[in-house]
């Protein structure tokens, strides 16, 4: 990736953010410690960048547009938490994840924490803007929880359209990329057809951002992805790959992928072995990377509609393309 155009803009919300975090209280101590060390392992603070950013393209004051996204930020990690339990996930940005390192309750009770700490902290936001900051962030936290069910419910759904799977990454993970474009532009005092052009150009380049993700599960580097690799081969996980692969394989391919996720006990380095292999074959890899170009290109379009000056959105445009080239 890149380097970062909007670093001055990453350090003036880091510094906001530690300082809220700072002031959580320090006991119960098995509640407020988990969350000062998943906290602490960082991550790519995309989100709130995206609000800040919004701001900007309408000349916004971005300190005013902090508390929101320090609220994106808190409900983005709340979320992460529960999806780890959900997931059984052993890592997180190379750590144990919090489950693992504490246990599921403790968990469950932490990231709750954290969502009421995202509200507390939007409702710090202009009160001119509250209720449509907190009617939009309230509508976005339903719908991510929406996607996990429709994700769980593949699980054991038989047929998955890849339409179907779109659709649950845009509920998951897209909406909260929306949503904070949308607030950044609330915040600046935007107009409204803008605000939705913005919302309309997270919702895209999540669906992008999340399809690079299932790239980097099955292609990426290990040491520099910072979780699990395979994790979603192993765990039978009906991502873009596994269901695009239903429709190129030939009948003996979809005989070794039936047998390899009915399998109750397997090696699971052999598991991802032969699925890459098999994706590989079908040159699974070229047809993402397609997919990740095709919904990067409607955010940018998307933008463009919007009164965003010209060279800002150029600007924008190359940020974007660099969260598409990610390791990590």
């Amino acid at each position: 990736m890149t380097e970062n155009p909007y670093k001055h803009f990453s350090v003036e919300f880091d510094a906001y953010f530690d300082k809220a975090v700072n002031q959580f209280p320090k006991t119960p101590e098995n509640l407020y410690e988990p969350l000062n060390y998943f906290l602490a392992l960082g991550g790519k603070r995309v989100r709130p960048l995206l609000t800040l950013i919004a701001a900007d393209f309408f000349e916004g004051d971005i300190t005013k547009c902090l508390p929101a996204a320090t609220s994106i930020e808190l409900f983005h990690n709340f979320s992460l938490i529960h999806d780890d339990i959900m997931d059984n996930a052993p890592l997180r940005r190379n750590k144990q994840t919090v489950h693992e390192k504490w246990n599921s309750s403790v968990a469950i009770l932490s990231g709750d924490v954290l969502l009421v700490k995202a509200y507390q902290e939007l409702a710090k936001a202009d009160k001119e803007k509250a209720v449509e900051l907190q009617t939009i962030f309230s509508k976005m936290a339903v719908e991510v929880c929406e996607g996990q069910q429709l994700d769980m419910d593949f699980e054991t759904k038989n047929n998955v359209a890849i339409n179907e799977y779109i659709n649950m990454i845009r509920l998951k993970t897209a909406v909260l990329l929306g949503c904070s474009l949308q607030m950044g532009a609330i915040c600046a005092n935007a107009s409204q057809k803008d605000c939705e052009l913005l919302y309309q150009t997270g919702e895209k380049l999540g669906i992008a951002f999340q399809l690079t993700d299932d790239y980097l599960d099955v292609f990426g580097n290990p040491d520099q992805v910072g979780k699990q690799l395979g994790g979603d081969i192993i765990s039978n996980k009906k991502t873009w790959l596994l269901l695009k692969v239903f429709e190129l394989a030939d009948a003996n391919q979809k005989n070794r992928l039936q047998n390899w996720l009915a399998k109750k006990e397997f090696n699971a380095a052999e598991k991802i072995q032969v699925v890459k292999e098999i994706f590989t074959s079908l040159k699974l890899e070229n047809y993402l990377k397609a997919e990740i170009d095709f919904y990067y290109n409607e955010s940018i379009v998307l933008l463009k509609s919007s009164s965003a000056s010209p060279e800002k959105i150029n600007v924008f445009a190359q940020f974007a393309q660099g969260l598409m080239q990610r390791t990590k």
